[in-house]
């Protein structure tokens, strides 16, 4: 049986997938509060950042991997307008249901499906874009993601990866700090859950870097693949295609 990370524990990959389940059922119903919290907002910025380099156009398929709130769901949907499709995913039942009740709250109907990413449920070729913004961190085999992801994308389509990532050397004691001290603390306080905002910092540490997530994305079968850091490399913007 194979080892894998769960933040700085190492688990048996079967027990990553349960105890990461753990964490999002726990932490679904105040994700979004949090969100606006940890970042003070800036997450709306990265986001919006990730659909525009995304190039999507009107009457184009998009697949959110991982989509969960639905926040990148929500953009590309005005992005790709009526004659376009969204499909909304997430492999954690209760982060989904908040995404597409929120979505139904504003009108809006899109396809919503709970699936890993691991294996998405789609053929061959079919969407345009396929994006993942703060989940790939969290998947037990990232590169079978990744291959997925490339197979479900049409020639000419491109795979978005927006992740926590390496921030520059001067901001690493003052983020450091942050992650390991203000982020639990935040999530006692506001989620009742100091553990899994504790977790999210040790995963963040144990994600690839820029270099090595751009290879990552080129070993399985993306090419012209390029990085955008963001707010002194916290996140970044990753961009490959299928050519």
């Amino acid at each position: 049986m194979a080892d894998t990370h769960f933040g700085f524990e190492t688990v048996p990959e079967e027990e990553k997938a349960r105890k990461v389940a753990g964490v999002f059922t726990s932490v679904a119903s105040k994700y979004d509060i949090m969100n606006d919290l940890m970042s003070v907002g800036l997450h709306r910025l990265w986001k919006r950042f990730a659909v525009s380099v995304s190039g999507v156009r009107k009457g184009q398929r998009v697949l959110d991997v991982a989509g969960g709130s639905a926040d990148l769901s929500r953009l590309f949907l005005k992005e790709v307008g009526e004659t376009g499709q969204v499909v909304l995913t997430d492999i954690n039942n209760a982060m989904l249901r908040v995404g597409r009740d929120r979505l139904i709250d504003e009108g809006i109907v899109t396809p919503t499906t709970q699936c890993d990413a691991e294996n998405l449920p789609f053929p061959d070729n079919y969407f345009d874009c396929v994006s993942i913004a703060f989940g790939l961190r969290n998947v037990t085999h990232k590169d079978a993601a990744l291959r997925e992801m490339y197979r479900v994308i049409k020639p000419g389509g491109r795979v978005i990866v927006l992740e926590f990532s390496r921030v520059a050397r001067p901001l690493e004691k003052a983020y450091d700090l942050y992650s390991f001290k203000v982020l639990p603390r935040l999530g006692e306080l506001i989620a009742s859950d100091a553990d899994s905002y504790r977790y999210l910092a040790e995963s963040i540490r144990m994600h690839p870097g820029q270099d090595e997530l751009k290879k990552m994305m080129e070993d399985a079968g993306l090419e012209r693949v390029e990085y955008f850091n963001l707010t002194g490399g916290v996140v970044a913007v990753h961009r490959g295609y299928k050519l």
